[in-house]
Parts: structure tokens; sequence; C-alpha cells
């Protein structure tokens, strides 16, 4: 970048013989005139920075991971060139650590009356709304020695959605709920499906499955194939406490529960479920409510992408009572919060039952990887120390699933990368039990 203003000048001059000049800037004009000409010229010739039109354009969303591309279009309605730096500000959250100040300069040059667009790649870190409203330019004249500087307010809003990693297990969830829904020779029988058709019989079917008028009516014995009901009501409650901000390989809690419920959502939707969400801490984080089927997993995806933890003990009964508002009939609630002993027996437990009376209740967990490698630790003092503390958590976090298991409570325990399939497979399993 060119020196620009009084040290450009004092550069220049610094290199002359001791003597020459007069470090007063009356000598220096009447030694270098032709150069303080220059600049005076240079500084003219700066195409004015207030009067250039700007305006944004490209994306408003983006998963998280994937680049988000915003256009500035740089107008110069002067009669002198733009030759210029520029500088698109965003929060540094923005980009990948140490691409912040290649990624967000650019040079330019616009010719006089003309237009140009230049594009800033963003590529966020944090899930949430990433917001921007300054630009700031200096232009330069011919010789690089005088600029002109100032900054532009032109707002813009990138929401950066989670990124739905857990999609990829879709295709299978989405093959055993077919094979569930009768639309392959599995018969499945239970309380709470619905009659799907009539086929004959096969040596190994359930002989309560024959349908004996039918059979009166055919040479062959009939039996009855089932689906699943349809049309249940699945309420996501996401604890968004203190709990959901530690972190399991390097992410908060909080993000492995959004990518489970996210997983658990496509895959009702399409089993003809009515699916709901509920993000609560000491208050109602997100409510999402009413959405068609076409509709659910957007509307989701948008209200998840702004939560983040809150560093304040969950209100339990807050929580029941918000629940027991959002669903008033019976449904599959699918509460994702910890197994840690303390929240669960001070909090969750003593309010567990108004919740089993009317619903269905499934509690999913995120658990540490790194405590389960602990377990294994040998060789030393340390790792002895500390693989047996790590017995003793998981024993607790054991202790904690059986009792909620005895108050009639499906409970899901795994890692982030495993959470969201065995939450899937928990969901079908109720379904083809008939439970939901």
């Amino acid at each position: 970048m060119a020196l620009t203003g009084r040290t450009a000048l004092l550069a220049a001059l610094g290199s002359l013989p001791v003597g020459i000049w007069d470090p007063s800037w009356t000598g220096i004009l009447a030694v270098n005139a032709p150069l303080a000409v220059a600049c005076a010229c240079d500084f003219a010739l700066a195409a004015p920075v207030r009067r250039l039109g700007l305006t944004r354009s490209g994306d408003t969303t983006a998963r998280l991971g994937d680049p988000a591309d915003i256009t500035l279009t740089i107008t110069n309605p002067s009669r002198r060139p733009l030759r210029a730096h520029l500088r698109d500000a965003w929060p540094p959250s923005s980009w990948q650590p140490g691409t912040e100040t290649t990624a967000s300069r650019h040079r330019l040059t616009v010719p006089p009356g003309e237009r140009r667009r230049i594009t800033t790649r963003l590529r966020p870190t944090r899930r949430g709304d990433h917001q921007t409203d300054l630009v700031t330019i200096r232009s330069y004249g011919p010789l690089g020695l005088f600029s002109r500087q100032g900054t532009h307010k032109i707002p813009w809003t990138v929401r950066v959605l989670p990124p739905f990693t857990s999609r990829k297990h879709l295709p299978s969830k989405l093959a055993r709920l077919r094979e569930l829904d009768g639309r392959t020779s599995v018969v499945t029988r239970g309380e709470g499906t619905e009659f799907d058709s009539l086929r004959a019989y096969v040596p190994g079917d359930d002989t309560r499955s024959i349908d004996w008028r039918a059979t009166a009516r055919h040479s062959t014995v009939a039996v009855r194939t089932w689906r699943p009901e349809r049309d249940r009501h699945i309420l996501l409650v996401l604890d968004t406490g203190r709990t959901s901000a530690g972190r399991v390989d390097d992410a908060p809690r909080l993000d492995a529960s959004l990518d489970a419920a996210l997983l658990l959502a496509a895959l009702a939707s399409r089993a003809g479920d009515r699916v709901d969400l509920l993000a609560y801490g000491r208050r109602v984080r997100a409510l999402v409510q009413g959405r068609t089927a076409r509709d659910v997993l957007p509307s989701l995806v948008n209200a998840m992408a702004t939560l983040e933890p809150e560093l304040v003990e969950t209100d339990a009964r807050g929580l029941t009572s918000a629940v027991l508002r959002t669903a008033p009939r019976r449904s599959l609630v699918v509460l994702m919060t910890t197994l840690d002993a303390a929240p669960v027996e001070e909090g969750l437990l003593p309010v567990l039952r108004r919740l089993t009376q009317r619903h269905t209740v499934l509690v999913a967990s995120v658990a540490d990887p790194h405590i389960a490698r602990m377990t294994t630790s040998r060789g030393t003092t340390d790792a002895v120390y500390e693989a047996a503390a790590a017995a003793q958590a998981q024993a607790e976090r054991h202790r904690t699933a059986e009792q909620l298991r005895r108050h009639g409570v499906t409970v899901v325990d795994a890692t982030p990368n495993e959470l969201a399939p065995a939450l899937a497979d928990a969901y079908l399993a109720l379904k083809a039990a008939g439970r939901l």
C-alpha cells in the first residue's frame, strides 16, 4: 500500500542530503515545491468517497460449514476514476481463523460514471445471524500519495443454519419406515396400529391376525396386515439451560441435540406425524407449531439457527407447564436434556409424573466419548485415577437412566455422532410397538 499524506511527503524528502532542506514546513515547501504541488494534485484527483453509491445483494442464508457470497455494487458518479482499497466489515465468526484480512479487503478501479461488483465470500464458524452495515473505502489519487477515506452504512444479514449432518442417515431410516408402513411384505401388529389390507396366510404369521370372516368367504386363509397410525403428535423439547453449553468433541451439547432433532423431524413428517418444537431454559426460547409436512423442516431449521445455550439452571417446573400447554393431547414428548444426576434428580424427577400421565416421554442425552476413552486408560498412576473417575461417572449416568426408565420413560444416551440415528431408531421402535 502506498504511503499517504504527510508520511509520504516526509519519506520522499528524507532521501535528500542533510542541510538542503529546512525541517520546518516552510522550508520543506520552499525546497520541494514541485513535490508539494504533485501531492496537492494527487489529492484533488482522488475520487470523492461520500458520493459513491453502494448496494448489496447475495446470500441471506447458509448452512454452517458452507460459504455465503455477498456481492457489493459500487457506482462512481463523479468525473474522476476511483482507485480504491475497500474493507467489507463482518463479525470475526464470519471467517475461518486467519482468513479475515484477505477475504474482507478488496482493490478496485471504477471509471467515471460506471459501476463495478466485488464479492465477499463468508465462511461462518458459528450458527446464528451474522450482521454487518459498514463498508470503508479509501480512494487514492493517481500517484498514491494522498487518499480520501469514508465509511458507508450498507446493512446486510446472513442467517447461518444448523448443518444437519445427520441427514445422511435419513434414507436408511425411511427404508425401515416403509417396512413398518406395510409397503413391503413385513407384518406389524400392536396396540394403536391401523388396519391396512388382507393377504394370504404364510406359515409363521401370528394366528391372532387371521381374519376369519374373510377366510370364510375365500378358499384360503386370510390375515390382516397393519400399519402404524398416522397423524400422531411429536413434540421436540430442547433444554437450552447451562448443561446444554457443555462442550463435547469441541462443540456444545446443544448442537448435537439440534442435529438429532432435525433427523427425527424429517423422519416423523415423512411418516405422516405432526412435529412441533419447544426450546426452553427459564423461558420459551423458540416455539414452532402447526406446520405442514412440507414446511416443518425449514421452519425448525430457521428457529434453531439463533438458539444458543443460556448459562442458567433450567426451570423444570416451567418447562413441564410449557410442554402441557403446547401439547394438551396425548403426544410423544422427546426431551433433549442431560443425564447428569443433580439436574435430573432435583429438577426433572419431581415433575416427571405430570408428563408421563398424559404423554409418552423419551429422553435423549449427549454422552461424552472422552469419558469412554478414559475408562481404558492404564500405565500410569494418573491414567488409573482417570479410568476410575470415568467409570464412576458412567455408573452415575446409568443409575440416572434407570431411574427414568422406572417412571416409564424411554432413554437414549449416545455420543454426538450416534445420537441422531439412535433417536430415530427409538422412534421407529415405539411406532412398531404401537405406543404412538
